[in-house]
């Protein structure tokens, strides 16, 4: 696990209300953002997630902001049947888009999606839901295969990233990649496994989805997108 500096990163917790409960997130907010990523996090994780707070980190450097919300109630969490609820946490994702779009420091970004395991299913679900609202989505050592049917539907350019070593998953990634219309691209990162602890392979996924997000949440913002 890298070693995160401290920088002048200005970060909070907030409560997000949706239609039916109130969910906690991490804010994380750079001088002059220049989009803003949401995280859905994988089964048995949530906004502390050292892996996705080490990527949001390096996110709010390159000048975006980030949002990382529990996607279910402390409550709901201990039941496992809702920790795998694809279309539930769909929809909260979708909750919390909608809420940043009141928000007046929020509501004028463009809108990526990080998904994190069973996340990143609900990632894509969520994302083809937003008919063009968002505009990319980054997968890490993700479940895409659990959108199912949403993934034909997925407009944003979707980049999924898997560990070399995480074959189960390889697999499940190249079956929904073939699955996804959308501008799209898989990269497999040597040596790594499923939670990419190996040394310098999370600070590869961190840089492959600044990289994709500078391309496809920013430079493409109402032009067109193109893998």
């Amino acid at each position: 696990m890298p070693n995160d500096e401290a920088t002048s990163r200005k970060e909070r917790e907030i409560a997000i209300p949706t239609d039916s409960v109130t969910l906690s997130a991490i804010l994380g907010e750079p001088s002059n953002p220049r989009g803003l990523v949401i995280f859905a996090h994988g089964s048995g994780s949530g906004r502390f997630s050292p892996r996705n707070q080490y990527v949001a980190h390096v996110l709010q450097d390159a000048g975006f902001a980030t949002l990382l919300p529990d996607l279910l109630t402390e409550r709901e969490a201990m039941n496992r049947r809702l920790v795998f609820d694809i279309p539930l946490l769909a929809e909260r994702l979708n909750g919390v888009a909608n809420w940043t779009r009141g928000q007046a420091d929020l509501a004028n970004l463009p809108i990526g999606y990080f998904g994190a395991s069973t996340g990143a299913g609900a990632a894509l679900v969520a994302a083809a839901r937003e008919d063009g609202r968002v505009l990319a989505v980054v997968s890490r050592g993700g479940r895409p295969d659990l959108a199912g049917e949403a993934l034909p539907k997925v407009g944003a350019p979707t980049l999924l990233i898997v560990g070399g070593h995480d074959q189960p998953v390889i697999t499940l990634n190249e079956q929904a990649y073939d699955q996804i219309r959308a501008p799209k691209k898989l990269v497999i990162v040597p040596g790594a496994t499923h939670l990419f602890e190996e040394p310098g392979t999370l600070e590869e996924v961190a840089r492959l989805a600044t990289e994709w997000f500078d391309r496809h949440l920013v430079r493409s913002r109402g032009a067109g997108a193109t893998a």
